[in-house]
């Protein structure tokens, strides 16, 4: 049968079987695999689908970019979907991108704050799901580096980094992070001097530093039984070094200081007709025992939408904004609270009292029962969406091993939010947010 018809028919199951691959009474089981090139594996398996879907993590984010290189990280991953040489001789960016889409599969490297992922999505037939895995091997233990390659992708982020100093959302998430994280590794930004400062040598000296197997985890989810997945596994590390020399440890993450507001809140001028606002500061790992009831909580005070409280001070009650959030940000070993917002610039420091004296009240007094019952339905009513198809599985699995977190975290997820209760939720709140330690950032406003 032609690869196009194969590839069509396995997207017609996936659209017929859409929200059939768990439910609330079957939640699908991680199974641990074996331990290969000191690399964490696990596997669920979907039988309803021909296809695979695969993840690798790899403890190598932008967290560890030299200060006078930042972006290296990033750059390092990237290019490895350009060029890598495999048992057959070296594959150019032309050709990784053809044998991609001869397979009609998805495969790609992308870096982000903690960690670096690589994505493989296949189609399940032996023959297909072998070569996928030999282009990913290769991509992964032997990217070429090519200087001219290194040189375009320089110049692609340059203008990017030029281009995004026009955006008011992307400098202000700039100020904000580096304002909140401060010193810890995540507050850098890289810029077009630490870009220009990168070459293929230091390239070549952070993939053979962080790319090896004692830093990755494996997830799979898909149509492969266990024996499979371990064969997986072995082909995708089978070239990469299980270790490698001791590698720096990160600064301590370090909570937010207690702070006057003249040191806190930054306000910065910009041609903009609207205020960007951004408040937030350090918060939780996803492995705290309190995160339920931060999670629970932030759901009533900004993460619900029009059900939250912010939505309900900042625009029905007084029309300052068309839209107002907040969220928890936490990861494996740093988290971050933000809430946000757009308004006129006239607006901005009403719209900024408004907000933080919400956050401020909903810290001391919590949520009222009836809000909480709310929220507690909502998010578990809503779950089965979050687990309702294999790469939003894969997220999960992944979001799992990365956080060192129980494997039946899936099976037991509602039962943990419909435990939360008005108390917890409120010494969470008081435990790990206070308005003395908040980091303001104004963009575009008006002298106050």
């Amino acid at each position: 049968m032609p690869l196009n018809k194969l590839i069509k028919q396995a997207y017609l199951v996936a659209v017929l079987t859409a929200g059939l691959l768990t439910s609330a009474h079957a939640i699908l089981p991680i199974e641990k695999l074996d331990s290969y090139k000191g690399a964490q594996a696990y596997l669920v398996q979907t039988k309803t689908l021909p296809m695979v879907d695969i993840e690798i993590s790899i403890d190598a984010g932008d967290r560890y970019d030299p200060a006078a290189k930042s972006g290296l990280a990033t750059v390092a991953g990237q290019l490895m979907n350009y060029g890598a040489k495999s048992n057959t001789g070296l594959l150019t960016e032309a050709q990784i991108a053809d044998e991609i889409a001869d397979l009609g599969a998805n495969l790609g490297v992308s870096v982000g704050g903690e960690r670096a992922t690589m994505r493989i999505r296949t189609l399940s037939r032996k023959d297909l799901l072998d070569r996928a895995v030999q282009l990913a091997s290769a991509m992964l233990s032997a990217p070429t580096y090519d200087a001219k390659i290194l040189v375009r992708e320089k110049q692609r982020m340059t203008t990017a980094l030029l281009e995004s100093e026009t955006k008011p959302e992307a400098v202000l998430e700039r100020r904000f992070r580096k304002s909140v994280y401060g010193n810890y590794p995540l507050g850098n930004s890289p810029s077009v001097q630490t870009i220009a400062n990168i070459s293929a040598t230091d390239l070549q000296q952070f993939h053979k530093e962080f790319y090896r197997g004692d830093r990755m985890i494996v997830s799979i989810v898909g149509d492969v039984s266990k024996a499979e997945a371990a064969e997986i596994v072995q082909g995708l590390l089978q070239k990469v070094p299980q270790s490698g020399s001791p590698i720096a440890k990160l600064p301590e993450f370090e909570r937010s200081p207690v702070e006057p507001l003249s040191q806190r809140e930054m306000t910065i001028p910009f041609d903009s007709q609207q205020a960007h606002i951004a408040m937030g500061m350090t918060a939780v790992t996803r492995s705290n025992p309190d995160y339920f009831p931060l999670l629970v909580g932030n759901y009533i005070l900004g993460g619900g939408g029009f059900v939250s409280r912010l939505m309900s001070e900042v625009r029905e009650q007084r029309g300052l904004a068309y839209s107002v959030f907040s969220y928890f940000a936490p990861g494996k070993n740093a988290g971050i609270f933000q809430a946000g917002l757009q308004t006129k610039n006239d607006q901005a420091t009403l719209a900024l009292e408004v907000m933080s004296s919400t956050i401020a009240q909903f810290i001391v007094n919590g949520p009222t029962q009836i809000e909480l019952d709310a929220a507690k339905a909502n998010l578990m009513n809503g779950y089965p969406l979050r687990i309702d198809n294999n790469r939003k599985l894969l997220d999960n699995v992944s979001s799992i091993a990365w956080n060192n977190l129980p494997l039946d975290t899936m099976e037991v997820w509602t039962k943990q939010v419909e435990a939360v209760s008005l108390e917890q939720v409120k010494a969470a709140f008081q435990k790990y947010l206070a308005m003395d330690r908040m980091k303001i950032v104004v963009l575009g406003a008006k002298n106050k």
